[in-house]
């Protein structure tokens, strides 16, 4: 490998259009759509149809799934994206499992047995969605599903990431970017540093982490 010098860099002008797509870019992606309207209007920008199209029900949709609201974001994805549930059978799986989780969590298990007999064990062909199944149930095995070995499937980090899986299946179906700018600038500048890192050792930079980026 040819030695590596970032002064080579140093002189790269960061263009402004550049980053306020960036950031416009975050903002779409997550739905703050008052923030990207006043980011549009500041800048005069002209603002695309495609870019805030439907962002109010997408961002309805996303928080009914992080809040555990299952049915009501199946609801509205289906008004919303016709056909996605249907032709991703793993996400529709997985968001009716949010449904059984909130159901046990609000000790209602009869009513979550019965739920999983009539709307997930449909979804039984998979062997990924049967290995899923028998970990929901395994939260029924307890008196306190939250100390059990399946506990994760209580938390909010479960929910935020299907309500992110599920987010990002709404913008692929509208034609739209699955992933922010950001978010593909962060992971290139990370699979970058990993190699340099590898190829270089200790003379390289570290590995990249947000939370050294930030603090830089």
């Amino acid at each position: 490998m040819a030695d590596f010098d970032s002064r080579v860099y140093e002189s790269i002008v960061i263009n402004e259009n550049d980053v306020r797509s960036i950031v416009l870019s975050y903002l779409v992606h997550n739905c703050f759509k008052e923030t990207a309207d006043a980011l549009l209007t500041g800048i005069g920008m002209q603002k695309s149809v495609d870019c805030l199209s439907d962002m109010d029900k997408r961002k309805a949709i996303f928080h009914f799934a992080l809040e555990g609201d299952a049915l009501q974001a199946v609801e509205l994805t289906e008004k919303l994206a016709s056909n996605l549930l249907e032709q991703n059978e793993d996400l529709h799986f997985d968001l009716l499992g949010l449904r059984f989780v909130d159901l046990v969590r609000s000790k209602k298990c009869t009513e979550a047995l019965e739920f999983a007999q009539a709307k997930l064990t449909p979804f039984g062909k998979s062997p990924k969605n049967v290995e899923k199944l028998e970990d929901f149930m395994a939260l029924l095995a307890y008196e306190e599903p939250e100390k059990s070995p399946m506990f994760h499937l209580l938390g909010p980090e479960y929910r935020q990431s299907i309500a992110d899986n599920l987010n990002r299946a709404v913008l692929a179906h509208a034609n739209l970017p699955a992933y922010s700018s950001m978010e593909r600038l962060i992971q290139q500048a990370t699979v970058i540093r990993q190699y340099l890192h590898q190829e270089l050792g200790k003379d390289g930079p570290p590995p990249f982490t947000l939370q050294a980026f930030l603090k830089s």
